[in-house]
């Protein structure tokens, strides 16, 4: 029995090595910070978290949970549209809220992005977020043919 293990952990990281790994960098996008904007591996696209600031810069879009989330949500589209990929290939996201008192507001606005058969989606309260956002998230989608 620990032989078969032993073998199945030894041939697990030759098979994600063995991936195409490719890093999503847009330009004007969070250069110098320790994470990518995206990564693809196949064709699944990991995208980092991304607030409602403005491209290029640390500025929040706007002040309101209303304005970030649709800034929010442009960010991703444009990263996605980099990437070769679109909302509509999106299948995941993960909302990240600095107060649940948001979640109706920001659901209001996330709905117009996802209007038809929307991503499966988790939403949590986080106790503090970047520069002060009020909303945060982050999305898998699916890219290529």
């Amino acid at each position: 029995m620990r032989m078969l293990m032993l073998a199945v952990a030894v041939s697990l990281p030759i098979a994600v090595q063995a991936q195409d790994r490719q890093i999503i960098s847009p330009p004007n996008t969070n250069v110098g910070l320790p994470f990518s904007i995206g990564v693809r591996v196949g064709n699944m696209l990991y995208l980092s978290g991304q607030i409602g600031n403005n491209p290029g810069t640390r500025e929040l879009a706007d002040t309101g949970i209303t304005g970030q989330t649709r800034q929010a949500l442009e960010n991703i589209k444009a990263v996605l549209a980099y990437a070769g990929s679109a909302l509509e290939r999106v299948v995941k996201c993960t909302v990240f809220l600095s107060t649940m008192a948001d979640y109706q507001a920001m659901n209001v606005v996330y709905a117009t992005y996802f209007p038809k058969d929307p991503p499966a989606r988790s939403t949590v309260a986080a106790s503090g977020l970047v520069f002060g956002a009020r909303v945060e998230i982050e999305c898998l989608a699916t890219v290529g043919s």
